[in-house]
Formats: structure tokens, sequence, C-alpha cells
């Protein structure tokens, strides 16, 4: 089993910033893609940010430029940098592993979500 834990969210007032974090923990023997979903209320769940195990990453087009997302494969953790933030942004926010387990099987796993709002 994979434990997902975010942390970073908040309340921030339009044009700030937040840095979220998702730490990964478990029998992980190779974490391969990992990205950032977000849903709003009454929405769908949305890709947000992906980086590939080599580093490539690719962007919603709503955050291109505003959003940075990043790993760190020495810690197992994945971050999504948020500059001007927008009320449009408001959503809460998950991250999701593709992993390889020490058995050499291969899951998807999703950490709880951490809330973003930004409002004035």
């Amino acid at each position: 089993q994979v434990q997902l834990v975010e942390s970073g969210g908040g309340l921030v007032q339009p044009g700030g910033s937040l840095r979220l974090s998702c730490a990964a923990s478990g029998s992980i023997f190779r974490i391969n893609a990992l990205g950032w979903y977000r849903q709003a209320p009454g929405k769908q769940r949305e890709l947000v940010a992906l980086i590939t195990g080599s580093g490539s990453s690719n962007y919603a087009d709503s955050v291109k430029g505003r959003f940075t997302i990043s790993r760190d494969n020495a810690k197992n953790t994945v971050y999504l940098q948020l500059t001007s933030l927008q009320p449009e942004d408001t959503a809460v926010y998950y991250c999701n592993a593709d992993v390889t387990m020490v058995s050499r099987s291969r899951t998807t796993y999703w950490g709880q979500g951490t809330q973003v709002t930004v409002s004035s």
C-alpha cells in the first residue's frame, strides 16, 4: 500500500501564492508520473499539472505561466507552486501518483485533498 499526504492549502487573497506538497510513503519501488488535480464545487475533477518520471511537465491552459509542478525523487514528494491566484482557482486539490510497487505491480493512488480558497 501507498499513502499520499498533502499539505499547504489554505486561504489566500487574489494575486497571492501557495505551495502544495504531497509526500508518498509505503512499499514503493518507483514513482512514475505524478499529477495534481482539482475539483471545484459542482464541477468535475480536472487535471492541473502532470510531471513524468523523467521530469517532463504539462499544464492545463488555465494555469500555464502561474503554476509550477516539481518533484523530489529522493523524498518521494511532488510540489505545486501556485502564483497569481484567482478566485476561480478555488478548489480541493488532489495529488495523484502512478506507482510501481516493490512487488512490481503498478497502481494509481490519490491523496486526501487539500482545500485552496482564493478570496478577499
